[in-house]
């Protein structure tokens, strides 16, 4: 457990002792480092360094009253990898992290060694941006824990996913902190990705959940990043990285293989 301080605000990370370039692994809107446990315990069983952040707002991290931009977020993690001393670590982010990993791959391009984004809408369907104002709305009134864990139990799982661990997710995402969750969503909202085209230059993999409508737009996608890799899982809803963490775990480490531990 490590807690760090940039600017008064607190910053947790669960990390695990283990050989360089370190995995840094980002949770999503509403979540925290727990989502991405079965990546911990995958890649430290490799001896593998491993940084679970907790976002500011979400976890054991400070939650202040402010603007939650995916600027803000990436800024945060790269001051984190920083203050560690970490070399070229491979960023991995899951939903909203995703979004973060492409942000600060943009902003510090000399920073990582290569970027996983899981399920994550960096590049949003146009019908997905309309939809997302009057969610917003909704969050910000009396029922926000109920918008919340309605919005949750209809958009982010698929009819194979395990109800148990859907019932646990939907509880704990709905016990955000409103101010966060609004916060968050209107940054997730504001986000364009056209800034970095061009500027994401390290290995880059996109991996998709099964779900009926696609997270992102991925001819956008392709063409900020003409050099993304692409995978897909097989029978699991938004959580993929908790589903079906093998078929997850396994794309990124053939990805690794092939690009940033290739020999030659």
């Amino acid at each position: 457990m490590t807690i760090l301080r940039r600017d008064d605000v607190s910053l947790y990370s669960d990390i695990t002792a283990g050989t360089d370039p370190a995995i840094v692994l980002v949770h999503g809107w509403c979540c925290d480092h727990s989502y991405c446990v079965a990546q911990v315990d995958h890649f430290s069983g490799q001896g593998r360094r491993v940084v679970a952040v907790d976002l500011r707002g979400h976890g054991r991290s400070d939650k202040p009253q402010q603007t939650y931009s995916m600027q803000v977020f990436a800024d945060d993690v790269a001051w984190t990898c920083g203050e560690l001393g970490l070399v070229k670590p491979i960023v991995v982010g899951h939903s909203m992290g995703g979004i973060v990993a492409f942000e600060l791959a943009a902003r510090y391009p000399d920073l990582p060694g290569a970027i996983v984004m899981l399920d994550a809408a960096v590049a949003r369907p146009a019908a997905s941006r309309a939809a997302v104002p009057a969610l917003i709305e909704m969050l910000g009134g009396a029922n926000f824990a109920d918008i919340l864990r309605d919005f949750v139990d209809r958009s982010l799982f698929i009819s194979t996913d395990d109800p148990a661990r859907k019932a646990r997710i939907v509880d704990a995402m709905a016990s955000t902190p409103q101010h966060v969750a609004v916060a968050a969503m209107q940054g997730l909202q504001d986000y364009d990705p056209e800034p970095a085209r061009g500027r994401v230059s390290v290995p880059s993999l996109y991996i998709a959940a099964d779900e009926p409508q696609p997270r992102s737009d991925m001819a956008l996608l392709r063409a900020l990043v003409p050099h993304l890799q692409y995978g897909q899982t097989v029978g699991s809803g938004h959580f993929c990285q908790m589903e079906v963490p093998e078929q997850v775990n396994a794309m990124i480490d053939r990805f690794l293989a092939i690009t940033v531990f290739a020999e030659g």
